[in-house]
């Protein structure tokens, strides 16, 4: 709301008034506007510069407004953004950043960061994250950052499919985009991203290991399932039935077809899983809609129905894990993350920068929640 007694109207372009210190972003904001905008940060960064440094300085802003500006058009009200005082005092570091650094996938990242400042600037904690972030894009040296990213992909990205063999696969499809370089080794990259406030080591702890972490975080794949033909298996068939749950849900396990069990990767993936029905006057017509919160329920309860023997989940993990070591970036993943020993905790600002640099490598990855 405005202040009573203050008041100021927009530009011609549609940009911004401020009453108070209420600031109000009004509609209008067009593409070539938002570049306009761009060019008149440009000539904040311009008096920092001497003749010399100025033209490199050019060279390189302008190549990241060429990676900035496709990514905010595809964006329903990104261009927008270019109005908010505080995205401009961000953009003018991005540029700052951008005329300090010879190294091209930082034109990239510090795009993606600034598309996520629009998407998620208003949780200030993630906010704090980028703006730091965006200053230390040019410092982070490139195997301390391919380390970053890959940390941060293992603690944050699982597959969907509900088959072990597609689930693997996609694993191995995303760490073999983010293998860009060499994985770094030692110490070295660590103290650094600690340094530059990315990450917090703590010494006196130490990382699972892959065979510990993936069949915890994909407990689905290697959970022994319920025994075909049992009572338990009746139960089961007739939870889903009462809950207009397809049978087919339930598939033959990987590791022992005399089981069955729920083709689902980890539990809490129930929220993602769509139903496919058939238009009630048309029976040859299907959409597909979430699970309800009683499908949810009754999937659960499911779960309470699965064999336990810790004897027989041990030998599902082991036949998991030489299913693992059958993809190569799986099985370098592996041999790479087990020797960090450290215990290490990525922070805000690692996140937001590790996970830009994940979506430049793969750009179906989502946006950070």
């Amino acid at each position: 709301m405005l202040n009573k007694g203050l008041e100021q109207k927009a530009t011609d372009g549609g940009t911004a008034v401020q009453a108070g210190r209420d600031v109000i972003i009004i509609a209008g904001i067009d593409e070539k506007r938002a570049r306009e905008i761009y060019q008149e940060m440009i000539l904040q960064l311009r008096r920092e510069y001497s003749q010399e440094a100025l033209d490199i300085a050019n060279t390189r802003v302008t190549e990241f407004e060429n990676r900035l500006m496709p990514k905010m058009e595809e964006v329903k009200g990104a261009v927008e953004a270019f109005a908010d005082p505080s995205f401009q005092l961000l953009l003018c570091e991005a540029q700052k950043t951008a005329a300090a650094t010879e190294r091209p996938a930082d034109y990239d990242i510090l795009s993606e960061l600034l598309l996520h400042r629009f998407l998620k600037g208003g949780n200030r904690f993630i906010r704090a994250g980028i703006n730091r972030a965006v200053e230390i894009v040019d410092e982070i040296s490139d195997d301390a950052l391919l380390g970053l990213t890959v940390f941060h992909a293992v603690s944050t990205f699982t597959p969907l499919s509900g088959d072990l063999h597609q689930g693997l696969n996609v694993l191995d499809n995303l760490f073999g985009k983010l293998f860009y370089g060499k994985l770094p080794t030692g110490k070295d990259w660590l103290d650094h991203l600690d340094l530059l406030d990315a990450v917090r080591i703590n010494s006196f702890g130490s990382v699972k290991t892959i065979q510990d972490y993936y069949p915890e975080t994909l407990a689905g794949y290697v959970d022994i399932g319920i025994e075909k033909n049992s009572g338990d298996y009746e139960k089961a068939v007739e939870i889903l039935n009462k809950n207009n749950v397809s049978q087919t849900i339930l598939v033959d396990h990987a590791f022992n077809n005399n089981f069955m069990r729920l083709n689902i990767a980890k539990k809490a993936h129930t929220s993602h899983l769509l139903l496919q029905q058939s238009m009630p006057n048309n029976p040859t017509v299907f959409f597909q809609t979430p699970l309800s919160e009683e499908q949810r329920k009754a999937l659960d309860s499911i779960y309470e129905l699965y064999k336990q023997d810790s004897n027989m989940k041990q030998q599902y993990i082991n036949l998991f894990m030489e299913e693992w070591n059958k993809r190569p970036n799986l099985k370098m993943l592996r041999e790479w993350w087990d020797n960090i020993g450290t215990a290490v905790q990525i922070t805000a600002v690692g996140k937001v920068l590790a996970h830009s640099n994940a979506q430049r490598c793969d750009k179906t990855l989502p946006p950070m929640d």
